[in-house]
């Protein structure tokens, strides 16, 4: 077996046949765009080079590849645990130990080489909104930035060490389902006109602004969090850039209190209902034409909600309902939308696991977040449920 450093456009090319040659014969699979993977290891285009460095490599047997890995650091995320914590992610391989075994000691030496303890996988180098987690229960096409992963996976890395640090949830809603009862919508529609409360949605004219007031919120919401990570400015202005096409602004909503920012919602529409019809992640001219032509056409029938957040002093006072309830608005107005996935939940957050069980959602995906301490001695812990 042979291991390549990714340096160039061959080995760039090659990182991305990988997956392509491993899934060729498996209906589930929807190759991610390649060049939203790539400006991921773009120090220009993702800021986490500013505090951190990545690294990947194809693994080959002959002519064949095998096997793919990224290790990435930022100080941001490794800074926030007990031991410094860097991360793998776009891992691929054949079933075979010996392989994975491989990838994961060249991530893990290049991980110690630049003073890690740790790493978590299989994850982003970025917001955790996409590419993260490893896929162990609903292996079906996935929505767009969701992973997909064969059963045999979790195989490889519980074989090396790796242990479960956290589950993710995710759950699915019949949009067209009218058992949510009217006194639900009296409700939802009482709470979204009290006074003092205001609710807009997201809007690239004042990008800038929104983003600051999405970084407060969740500062606010989510530092309590054992395993929080301050949101950046920079970070997240770059993912909605690069995410413009996929954007609906009337997707991205905001409820201010006295014109203080309180709680935020995105969710955005499920790319991969096209993506899976081009049968490629290139998008060559062809593809972009296909890609504006199938969402004229409608083709996309699901959203994916990546956020939900309120911030704790506003909270239990009905405030999604109030979300809900202009959501439910639009789409009244956007009808060929029938789905709604809830993607992901950790189960150290059982308050958002309760409320969107409220809603009718069924549980549809598990994925895992998992991490690997480089010393056997330490003790391993698992994330902390929030109260």
């Amino acid at each position: 077996m042979e291991l390549l450093e990714v340096s160039g456009k061959e080995t760039i090319r090659l990182f991305h046949k990988v997956p392509e040659e491993l899934y060729k014969d498996d209906p589930n699979y929807i190759p991610a765009l390649r060049q939203q993977i790539e400006d991921i290891f773009r120090p220009e285009k993702n800021a986490k080079f500013k505090e951190g460095d990545a690294r990947r490599w194809i693994l080959k047997r002959g002519k064949k590849c095998i096997g793919r890995i990224a290790a990435f650091y930022d100080l941001g995320y490794s800074s926030g645990y007990e031991q410094a914590t860097g991360c793998v992610g776009f891992f691929e391989c054949i079933d075979n130990q010996e392989a994975s075994g491989l990838l994961f000691d060249t991530a893990k030496i290049w991980l110690k080489e630049n003073k890690m303890e740790a790493m978590d996988g299989p994850v982003n180098f970025g917001e955790n909104f996409f590419y993260w987690g490893l896929l162990v229960e609903g292996f079906q096409p996935q929505t767009f930035g969701m992973q997909y992963h064969p059963p045999y996976y979790r195989k490889l890395f519980e074989s090396y060490g790796f242990k479960t640090f956290y589950e993710q949830y995710s759950y699915s809603l019949d949009i067209t389902n009218p058992d949510l009862p009217d006194r639900f919508w009296k409700i939802a529609a009482w709470v979204a006109k009290k006074p003092g409360y205001k609710y807009e949605h997201f809007s690239f004219k004042n990008q800038g602004k929104y983003i600051r007031d999405f970084i407060e919120i969740h500062r606010q919401a989510w530092s309590g969090h054992s395993n929080y990570k301050p949101a950046e400015f920079d970070q997240l202005n770059d993912l909605i850039d690069q995410a413009k096409f996929l954007v609906d602004e009337e997707f991205i909503w905001y409820v201010y209190h006295n014109d203080e920012p309180i709680a935020f919602y995105m969710m955005i529409p499920d790319l991969n209902q096209i993506l899976k019809k081009l049968g490629s992640g290139k998008l060559t001219f062809l593809n972009i034409f296909k890609l504006y032509y199938y969402r004229r056409k409608h083709t996309i029938t699901r959203c994916r909600v990546i956020v939900l957040g309120v911030i704790p002093k506003f909270q239990k006072l009905g405030i999604e309902s109030g979300i809900f309830y202009q959501l439910k608005q639009v789409m009244l107005r956007k009808p060929w939308y029938t789905d709604m996935e809830m993607s992901w939940i950790a189960d150290f957050n059982p308050r958002m696991i309760a409320l969107f069980k409220s809603f009718g959602a069924s549980k549809t995906l598990t994925h895992l977040t998992m991490r690997f301490l480089f010393d056997p001695n330490k003790r391993f812990e698992r994330a902390e449920i929030v109260n």
